[in-house]
This record gives C-alpha cells, structure tokens and sequence, in this order.
C-alpha cells in the first residue's frame, strides 16, 4: 500500500472537516492519494449511524452533528488528537478481508504511541477504542475510533486520542452508548505532552502500521 500523505489542518470546525472528507472522497478516483488528516475540533458531539440521540444527556449549548460513521455517540474538543485515514482498501491485496485488520492496524497504532509515553492501552472486545489496562484508571476510555468504510473501498473518519483535555463534556454523555462510561486523557494519567508532538508520533505510527 502506498505511503499516505500527511496534512495537517490546524484547528477546524468538524463540519467543515466532515463536508471535506466527504468531498475528497466522493471525488477520488484510481490514482487519487490516500491521505492522513491531523485536527483539532472546537468543541462538538458526534452521532454515529446507529447512535441513539438520548445518549446526549445535557449538550450544554455544545453543537451535535450527526455523521455517516460507525458507532455511537462521542465528543471532541482541543487537546485531543484527531487524525481521518482517508484510504482506498482495494490497494491492498485481499482488500475484502482487509477492513478488520485495517481498524486492527489503527488501534495497534495508539497502543503503540501510548507505549512510548510508558502507558499501557489495550482492546476491549465488542467496545471499539482504546482503554487504560492498568493503574487507578484501569477500564477508561482513552481513545475512540469510528469508521466509514464505502462499498468502494474507500474509508475515511479515524481515530482520536484524549490527550490534555477539558473532560467534563465527556460526562454530558454516554460515551459510546455506555452510561457511566469514565473516559480520561494523557495528563490524567500522568504523562503531559504537547499536542502537536502526540499528532506527530501517532500519525507516524499508523503511516508505518498501515504501509507495513
């Protein structure tokens, strides 16, 4: 598979950034590059296709969007790491068994990028993200992950990662569609780290992962 590029823009409103993704990828043709996305979002709340609208407890004036992704609910906001893997799976020899490992890849990525910083992350099987596997924290939420994946083979949304972060939106949900859910950040955990240094060392991460 082709080595993605990596664009980085900035801070940005998650419509524009959703509008733009789709765009890309309505537009995409054989020889059109997979791209990396790197973001950081004003604060909004997220709707996955099959996300249930009461999982907004109170949205305190924040806005709610509703995307064409998987999973449920979500919330995004500065100091998080946002990067959208705007792929083309069908690159890939057996590109139909591909999309599980794909999300595979993603996931391996943010363990991996936590590792560097000494933090332990792990898999919860049927939650898709990342958790803390020990400490106080043992079971949050650190890392959330919502795809689309078109019938062309052709994904784009991503993965985010909680690094230094006003958590308290999280509470006005249910992340994911789990009441109660406790999600956290990097600095919660101890480890305070630069954002645009966390962005760099993730989205290297997965460009290696998903070109391997």
């Amino acid at each position: 598979m082709q080595t993605p590029e990596l664009i980085e823009r900035g801070r940005e409103p998650y419509q524009a950034t959703f509008d733009a993704m789709r765009a890309y990828t309505d537009a995409r043709g054989p020889d059109t590059a997979d791209q990396l996305w790197i973001v950081e979002h004003p604060p909004v709340f997220t709707l996955g296709l099959g996300a249930d609208r009461s999982h907004v407890l109170d949205a305190h004036g924040i806005d709610v969007v509703q995307t064409d992704r998987g999973g449920e609910v979500t919330y995004h906001g500065p100091g998080q790491v946002v990067v959208y893997l705007l792929m083309d799976l069908r690159r890939r020899p057996g590109a139909r068994l591909f999309a599980r490992e794909f999300v595979h890849k993603i996931e391996q990525a943010v363990i991996e990028t936590l590792q560097a910083y000494n933090l332990a992350g792990e898999r919860k099987a049927g939650a898709p993200g990342i958790y803390m596997a020990d400490g106080s924290f043992q079971g949050a939420k650190i890392a959330a992950l919502g795809l689309k994946v078109r019938g062309n083979g052709c994904t784009y949304h991503g993965v985010s990662l909680n690094v230094d972060m006003d958590l308290a939106p999280f509470s006005w949900i249910n992340p994911c569609g789990y009441a109660g859910l406790q999600t956290v950040d990097m600095k919660t955990v101890g480890v305070t780290a630069p954002l645009g240094d966390v962005q760099r060392a993730l989205s290297r991460k997965l460009i290696d992962l998903l070109t391997a």
